[in-house]
């Protein structure tokens, strides 16, 4: 009965958060409810408020890790934003075509996404279409195709997605392997659904932007903190992998030595001026609201987590699909409901290495298919929900508009995959 009334609180949670608009209700206020909600549930199934709070506590250290790196890295985009270090980026870039703009986005997001992580690509991306787009339309779409392209990033590299860093480090695969095998489907997955928008935009111009005039002086600094953030937020994942502390570590050490860097550079100004170049500025500026909701979403999927209802769902699969292809798959959809994180940690709970040993196919599959099922919707994946937050995307409009792109996109990506081992 406690199941029954647990999947109901959480899809209802669901859809208040998909009706956002028309209810009039932030979606913020939905997700804290349903999370408290299906963690209260859980603890009158249990019967032991110690052990429910010690597991509760337990998964609170993982989301907190999320909620400070996903704090830090929008804190420093907004410092880049404030010293207008963008600007230096978008001066660079001169076509004036809607549909050559979204390719060079695309192209940038899928990439550097394997480099940093596709969370604080998306970041990062969002933010320099903001300053290229003036139509809100128009940013929605290159939205959409940010959060397909940094997921579709993400899978190939070991340092891109979450999933694929925790099969790297539960020797599932092997950091060369895995970017050789899934390169070209993660490409499918990014190149289909860019084409297909990049048409909607066939002959469409960009209105040119007017840059604000600034000093050399100015100029300068804003050049420092571009480089000083992108370099830092770049040297989170070499953080992590020197020091296997967890990723939020690098970027709050990346935030502290930014906080650093603009007390000098700021040094001597008068405090009016200087005050809104200050990180306490840019901390102001980070939406609030949008950590709140990931905060209630993860608590909700936590709550499943500890009540077995991932796990028993990843078991059901396996012993009624009987397929490795179809499991993985159904996987890759499912992570865009719940979170992709607990899936695979069932999934490699359930098969062993000796069952599948290192960088075999199925671990592969798992990384592509868990890694890029989660743009098809908006809250399927941590780029998703940032992008949600910063850009103000509508649940329904994403589902309408982009679902079915990052859908094909990811049967593309498994189309190819399979391609690879049939030649190979």
């Amino acid at each position: 009965m406690e199941t029954i009334i647990l999947v109901a609180v959480f899809l209802l949670g669901y859809m208040t958060i998909a009706f956002e608009h028309p209810l009039k209700l932030n979606k913020a206020a939905s997700a804290l409810i349903t999370g408290v909600l299906c963690w209260t549930i859980y603890t009158v199934q249990r019967g032991s408020p110690e052990t429910v709070t010690e597991e509760l506590l337990d998964h609170l250290g993982e989301i907190a890790s999320i909620l400070f790196f996903l704090l830090g890295a929008m804190t420093i985009v907004e410092l880049i934003d404030s010293h207008n270090g963008f600007d230096i980026i978008t001066e660079k870039i001169t076509t004036t075509s809607k549909r050559k703009l979204l390719l060079i986005i695309t192209l940038i997001s899928f990439f550097l996404s394997a480099l940093l992580d596709n969370l604080t690509t998306a970041i990062v991306m969002v933010s320099l279409c903001a300053k290229l787009l003036t139509e809100k339309e128009d940013r929605l779409w290159f939205a959409g195709m940010v959060i397909i392209a940094a997921n579709a990033g993400g899978a190939w590299s070991p340092l891109g997605d979450v999933t694929t860093t925790m099969l790297w480090i539960g020797g599932q695969i092997t950091a060369l392997n895995i970017m050789k095998e899934l390169i070209l489907p993660s490409i499918a997955v990014c190149i289909v659904p860019a084409l297909l928008v990049a048409h909607r935009f066939r002959g469409m111009k960009i209105v040119p932007l007017q840059h604000p005039v600034r000093s050399p002086k100015e100029k300068k600094e804003g050049k420092i903190i571009l480089f000083s953030g992108v370099g830092f937020l770049v040297f989170v994942p070499v953080f992590k992998t020197l020091t296997h502390l967890p990723p939020f570590m690098g970027m709050l050490l990346a935030l502290g030595l930014m906080w650093v860097i603009t007390t000098i550079i700021h040094k001597g100004k008068e405090t009016g001026v200087a005050q809104k170049y200050t990180v306490t500025k840019a901390l102001q500026k980070v939406d609030t609201p949008s950590i709140l909701f990931f905060l209630g979403i993860l608590l909700a999927v936590s709550a499943l987590q500890s009540f077995g209802l991932l796990t028993d769902l990843a078991a059901g699969l396996d012993s009624t699909l009987k397929n490795d292809y179809l499991i993985g798959a159904s996987l890759g959809l499912l992570s865009a409901v719940v979170d992709n994180v607990p899936l695979v940690a069932a999934t490699q709970g359930m098969y062993d290495l000796s069952v599948y040993p290192t960088d075999h196919h199925f671990w592969k599959f798992i990384a592509l298919t868990t890694g890029t099922g989660g743009s098809a919707i908006i809250i399927g994946s941590a780029a998703g929900v940032a992008v949600m937050g910063i850009e103000k995307v509508n649940f329904m409009w994403y589902l309408k508009k982009i679902s079915w792109l990052a859908l094909l996109g990811f049967l593309s990506g498994i189309a190819v995959y399979l391609l690879q081992l049939q030649l190979g």
